[in-house]
């Protein structure tokens, strides 16, 4: 049976219903790759399947998705392709990984990001569909989704997308749209910055509004509901990537993230990156803690540190001040304003020290307006504005939801 090209349900959406605000059950909800499994192998039975996955793409016991497929009756999984940080999620940020081979299966692994030594067509030339199961964290500035949208659109084969939960909440969007002038892996097209979909509705949108020309295919999750936690879903966790290590650093990654465009760190090298954030000159974070508190930005309160950074990162084996972000009501913490007002708040006490690394910023952003608004102290006016673009990709997207 060959998957109808154009089409985005096709038989699949019709046989599997949407999740209800009632469907919830005490197993909690049952991610993509279970609901494959259970009801949809049909879609790859007789063909030649190829599998992008990292070590998040597993079942609720633990399994991964790579000895499902492989094991899987009537499956013939030919080839596995891996994002950023390698299909085992061990790789540093931006590291540049080779074609491998699977130990356990021995199975080629070809990595898909960045620029390789082989094409993605030549890649992907002995595959007939490719399956997407990778956790991602619902933020525009995270490269998981747009190595599969980059993907879909080169490889004119089906995609078929194993559904998994916005850990952040799919019901909450938040910050500018894109500028396509500042395309990149982190931010490829024009979405808002915490987008508020799964990665199968982001893909869905994509394709449907020809982002991306693309015949995409979703599993969706059963029992799942927009307004769920990760921890709510009762799906084990595991870190999507090396430095978002707790549900805290995922939330506030979206505008902590920030700080990688300039001469501050992140605190990537620490204990706990994304919730720290500090730099050898800031000897008054205790005043800089006490300003941001006194905004009374909602869901945080923000404390001082200490942290000596790990060789390898910015302020390496350096002990530096730093600021510890504290979420003290995860439903009402706006990451993306929180990221903004602790730009102002450092660069207005440094503005020598503080600098732009000028082309990162702007990726990270999808914009050029942070580094004026920060300088020019007009951060007011850029929050309305970004709060105005996430109602409208709110409307945006409201077509291609799969879920209550």
């Amino acid at each position: 049976m060959r998957i109808p090209r154009n089409s985005l349900c096709a038989a699949l959406l019709c046989a599997l219903p949407l999740a209800s605000s009632s469907a919830q059950t005490s197993a909690g909800v049952v991610p993509g790759v279970e609901v494959l499994l259970s009801d949809s192998l049909s879609l790859l039975k007789g063909k030649r399947v190829g599998l992008l996955t990292n070590h998040s793409g597993r079942d609720r016991r633990g399994t991964s998705t790579i000895d499902l497929l492989f094991k899987a009756p009537g499956v013939k999984l030919v080839a596995l392709y891996a994002a950023e940080h390698g299909i085992r999620g061990t790789e540093k940020a931006g590291a540049k990984i080779g074609l491998t081979t699977d130990s356990a299966t021995g199975l080629p692994v070809y990595s898909l990001y960045g620029k390789q030594e082989m094409s993605v067509p030549d890649m992907l030339k002995d595959i007939d569909v490719l399956v997407y199961d990778i956790q991602d964290v619902g933020a525009r500035v995270y490269t998981f989704q747009w190595t599969l949208a980059n993907t879909a659109a080169i490889a004119k084969k089906p995609i078929i997308v194993l559904d998994r939960p916005n850990p952040i909440r799919d019901d909450r969007v938040e910050g500018n749209i894109l500028d396509v002038k500042f395309a990149s892996l982190v931010g490829q097209f024009p979405v808002a910055l915490r987008y508020g979909l799964t990665p199968g509705e982001l893909m869905r949108f994509l394709a449907g509004t020809k982002l991306i020309d693309a015949e995409i295919h979703v599993i969706p999750m059963k029992s799942y509901r927009r307004a769920m936690w990760f921890d709510e879903t009762k799906i084990p966790r595991v870190n999507p990537s090396p430095n978002l290590r707790t549900w805290e650093s995922e939330l506030l990654y979206p505008g902590t993230v920030f700080f990688e465009g300039t001469t501050a760190t992140e605190g990537r090298g620490t204990d706990d990156p994304f919730t720290l954030i500090g730099a050898s000159w800031m000897t008054d974070n205790a005043a800089i803690a006490a300003e941001l508190n006194a905004r009374k930005l909602p869901g945080v309160r923000f404390e001082t540190a200490t942290r000596t950074i790990d060789s390898g990162y910015k302020f390496s084996q350096q002990t530096i001040p730093m600021i510890k972000v504290r979420v003290t009501d995860r439903n009402a913490v706006r990451p993306v304003e929180l990221g903004l007002r602790m730009l102002r708040a450092i660069y207005a006490r440094h503005p020598k020290d503080f600098q732009w690394r000028v082309s990162s910023i702007d990726r990270l952003s999808g914009t050029d307006k942070v580094r004026a608004a920060v300088e020019g102290n007009t951060v007011d006016a850029l929050v309305t504005e970004w709060n105005a673009d996430a109602v409208r990709f709110e409307g945006m997207v409201r077509g291609y939801r799969l879920y209550k």
